[in-house]
């Protein structure tokens, strides 16, 4: 008997010996459909990227962005707005502005506006009316605040020449965008 048992306890060594070899010569079987492999060490997690409050990036928020989209002829046409003066800031030299209002000048009646947000055209209203907007003012709407402030001297000359300005969109949620571009104001 231990003649045998030693005859088995070889066989079964030559046996591990050979199976280990084959394992470790073959590549290794693509898993299971159903298989889930973890990889030995975890991929790096890339450090959140913070925008600068100037660049055009949304900061804050529930993390969607803020889209301003340029407002088109038929925006105006579906959305009446009452003054005599107006004021528009364009960004990037579109011909198209990105916020448009007006009122009327000497009294104090509200100015009021449109902002496209997306493909969604938004009201929006500053206290003041026109002779509140000219020199930059701030709107609000719902779930918005949108201040407009001139940051230089006028570009060019005429009646309704452009400033510098910037667009600053305040969100509800803590987002913000600001925007670079031009105020004008005038008939």
């Amino acid at each position: 008997m231990t003649y045998r048992l030693a005859t088995m306890i070889a066989a079964a060594l030559v046996l591990t010996a050979c199976s280990q070899q084959k394992t470790e010569d073959q590549p290794a079987a693509p898993p299971a459909p159903d298989e889930v492999r973890t990889p030995a060490v975890a991929p790096a997690v890339p450090a959140p990227v913070t925008a600068a409050p100037n660049d055009g990036a949304t900061v804050g928020g529930d993390g969607s962005q803020i889209q301003l989209s340029p407002l088109l002829r038929a925006d105006f046409e579906a959305n009446d707005l009452k003054g005599e003066l107006g004021c528009s800031f364009n960004s990037g030299g579109g011909t198209d502005p990105l916020l448009y209002a007006v009122g009327f000048s000497g009294i104090k009646e509200p100015g009021h506006g449109l902002v496209k947000v997306g493909t969604y055209v938004e009201r929006i209203v500053a206290p003041g009316g026109y002779d509140a907007m000219v020199n930059g003012t701030t709107f609000n709407g719902q779930g918005k605040t949108i201040k407009i402030a001139i940051t230089g001297k006028q570009i060019g000359g005429g009646e309704s020449p452009p400033y510098p300005a910037t667009l600053t969109y305040d969100r509800a949620d803590g987002a913000k965008r600001v925007i670079e571009g031009t105020w004008t104001c005038g008939p």
